[in-house]
This record gives structure tokens, C-alpha cells and sequence, in this order.
């Protein structure tokens, strides 16, 4: 069926007028094209107040889940503070023991309103990256001398290969994405293994690589790691809520990266974070 070459230009301009939120409809009369319009007007609308309705239930969450973080912290802290002092002045091994569970809930719980903080602003578009050109090594002796501790508990050596390699990127947001990748691989490493921290530079990105000798991913799992909440089968004893990942890749998304995983499960992982050289 042959259509009129005017009919498709004012369907094309309806579709640009629409992305840019400029269409209004012409006046009415009673033809196929005009008909097509009143309802491409409803459409608009209709799609209109369902953006307004979600924008305005993210904001109340993101309000809900700051005030709950805002209500939390204090009695959160004083929790903490009378088990440490418990633990200090208790010898009772049977009230020890219960007196380091609460303190290990109270850690779980502190860490899940954190998470929850950090999903919030991500989604609501409250944080703001301000990346620039710079190296990429410093960055990651940060990262690592915050990992070194938890490290040490399981004898775990990190090394790291970086030279002067540059990146484009913010250095707090990245910090927090490396450092994610870096604890995970802790987590979920042996005893006595080795985590490398390594750098290569291509034609248009440089790369950081966390590479561990831990469980693995499985490879069907692979695909769904970076997904909100998502937990795999092997780790849902560990403390999380499976927000890592998925604020790994927001992180390097927004900069104009990406990341990814290569692992054998049972052997190893390594992820891969890419940042633009500019």
C-alpha cells in the first residue's frame, strides 16, 4: 500500500517532535492522519504522568530510605559500642559468644542501610562523577591498603602491576567501584591464595584487573552478576545484598566504560573494569 510522501514527512516529524517533547497536535479534521494524531497526543500524555508517577515514587523512596539511614545511625552506634564494651569485660564464654553475635547482626544491619543509601542516590541520579585525566596508580594503593586488613585475616597476599598508565575518570566513584571488585575477590578467596591487581592500557581504554584464585562464577551466572540484588548460590552465606556489582557497572557506565568477568568456576576470577583514555 503506497502512503503519501507529505503523510510519512508529518509522521517522521511527529516522531522527532515527540522525542524532543515540542508535538503538538494540528488542527482536527476528520482524515486518517489527523485521527492518527488525537491518539498519538494521548499516547504522549498518558506516558507523561506515568514518568511524573515514577519519578515521584523514587523521590519518596530515596526520602524514606534516607530518613530510615538518618533514624538508624545512632542507635546502630550504641549497639556497637556496648557489645564492644561487653566483649571487653565479659569472660563468660557462653555470654561472649552472644554478646559477639549481636555485634556481628548489628555490622550486617549497618552495612545493608549503607547499601541501601548508596542503590538510593545511585538511581535518583544524586551523585555526581566528575572524572578528569589522571593516573591510574595511586588510585589503586588506596584501594588496596583499605583491603589489606581483611586480607591479612585470610593470608592473602595482593599484589599490584601499575606503572604510569593514565585514565580518565572520578577518583572518590572509581575508588569505591575498584574497591568493590577487591573486597569481593577477598571474600570469596582461599586462604593462602594471591590477589592481583593489574593494569593494561589499549587503544582507547585502560584497564584494571582484580584477579583472584577464589570460587569462581559460575558460567551460567555470569550474565546476571551485575544485576540489582542479584546473589549467586555459592555466596548467600556471605554478608551482602548484591548491590556491588551493579554499582561496579553504574559507575563505569557513567564515565563511558564498562566492565566485565572472566572466571572458571572453581579456579578463579577476573574482573575487568575500562575506563576512557582521553
Amino acid at each position: 500500500m503506497k502512503v503519501r510522501l507529505g503523510t510519512m514527512q508529518r509522521i517522521e516529524n511527529m516522531l522527532e517532535e515527540a522525542a524532543n517533547g515540542t508535538f503538538e497536535e494540528s488542527d482536527y479534521d476528520e482524515s486518517r492522519l489527523s485521527r492518527l494524531e488525537t491518539k498519538w497526543k494521548r499516547f504522549l500524555a498518558s506516558s507523561v504522568a506515568s514518568q511524573y508517577r515514577i519519578e515521584e515514587e523514587q523521590e519518596k523512596i530515596k526520602t524514606l530510605i534516607s530518613d530510615i539511614s538518618h533514624q538508624t545511625k545512632t542507635p546502630l552506634a550504641n549497639i556497637m559500642l556496648y557489645s564492644q564494651l561487653l566483649q571487653e569485660k565479659e569472660t563468660d564464654p557462653e555470654v561472649t559468644s552472644i554478646v559477639e553475635n549481636i555485634r556481628a547482626q548489628s555490622e550486617k544491619l549497618e552495612f545493608l542501610i549503607t547499601s541501601l543509601v548508596k542503590i538510593s542516590h545511585l538511581e535518583s541520579e544524586v551523585f555526581v562523577l566528575s572524572p578528569k585525566t589522571q593516573k591510574v596508580e595511586p588510585m589503586l594503593r588506596t584501594v588496596i591498603r583499605t583491603a589489606q586488613e581483611e586480607a591479612a585475616k585470610k593470608r592473602i597476599a595482593i599484589t599490584l602491576r601499575a606503572g604510569e598508565e593514565e585514565a580518565f575518570f572520578d577518583r572518590k566513584w572509581t575508588e569505591e567501584a575498584i574497591g568493590n571488585l577487591l573486597d569481593n575477590a577477598v571474600k570469596y578467596s582461599r586462604k593462602d591464595s594471591t590477589i592481583t591487581v593489574s593494569v593494561t592500557e589499549y587503544e582507547m581504554f585502560t584497564a584494571v584487573h582484580v584477579s583472584d584464585q577464589g570460587i569462581g562464577v559460575r558460567e551460567e551466572e555470569q550474565a546476571q552478576i551485575f544485576g540489582r540484588f542479584y546473589r549467586g548460590r555459592e555466596v548467600s552465606e556471605e554478608k551482602g545484598v548484591g548491590i556491588g556489582l551493579y554499582l561496579v557497572r553504574e559507575i563505569a557506565i557513567r564515565q563511558n566504560g564498562y566492565v566485565k568477568v572472566n572466571s572458571r568456576y572453581g579456579e578463579g576470577s577476573t574482573f575487568s573494569f575500562y575506563m576512557m583514555k582521553k
